[in-house]
């Protein structure tokens, strides 16, 4: 039977490559699990005017694609709580996963998807330097080329049984890594 490829990382040169994308995987995880400290239940900032409301509300007082703005103000804020900890899940998890590196290839798609729903809502505010939320969906394309849970990460220890199973959750967690 022949064994499982390891994937794309090993286009690098071993250890340093794998070092390198278990450091970006790391970094990037960090990032998600210190941003998802500030969101902060119940209100997540509504009444104090901080937190996720205060960088949520800059999608409406500096809009960078109306259609977004018209969402945000009229579903998203009106629906603080329930966005917030929708937010605040999707973050914690996004931090969480791509720490441990499991279903990493799932995980980048969806840090993309929020660090673009960031980037719409503040890319225009006061003080805000673009280039931090064009680096943030770069790395999550990044750890997604490169399949970064297989550099010592869950991915990496499991996806050999997933691929060589037969089962269908394995199958798409072999997809998902």
């Amino acid at each position: 039977m022949k064994a499982a490829t390891p994937g794309p990382i090993e286009a690098g040169d071993g250890r340093l490559a794998r070092g390198g994308i278990f450091a970006l995987r790391a970094g990037v995880a960090l990032l998600w699990i210190q941003n998802a400290a500030w969101k902060v239940p119940p209100d997540f900032g509504e009444r104090e005017n901080t937190g996720l409301y205060f960088f949520t509300r800059f999608a409406v007082d500096y809009p960078v694609f109306p259609p977004y703005a018209a969402l945000v103000e009229n579903v998203v804020l009106p629906n603080l709580p329930f966005f917030g900890w929708m937010t605040l899940l999707v973050e914690a998890g996004l931090g969480a996963f791509l720490l441990i590196g499991f279903a990493t290839r799932l995980w980048a798609v969806v840090g993309v998807f929020q660090s673009l729903a960031i980037t719409l809502s503040v890319l225009n505010a006061p003080n805000e330097w673009h280039w931090s939320y064009y680096l943030m969906i770069l790395a999550h394309i990044a750890l997604f080329a490169t399949a970064a849970g297989r550099a010592y990460g869950v991915d990496g220890v499991l996806r050999p049984r997933w691929v060589e199973s037969t089962g269908r959750v394995e199958k798409v967690l072999a997809r998902l890594s």
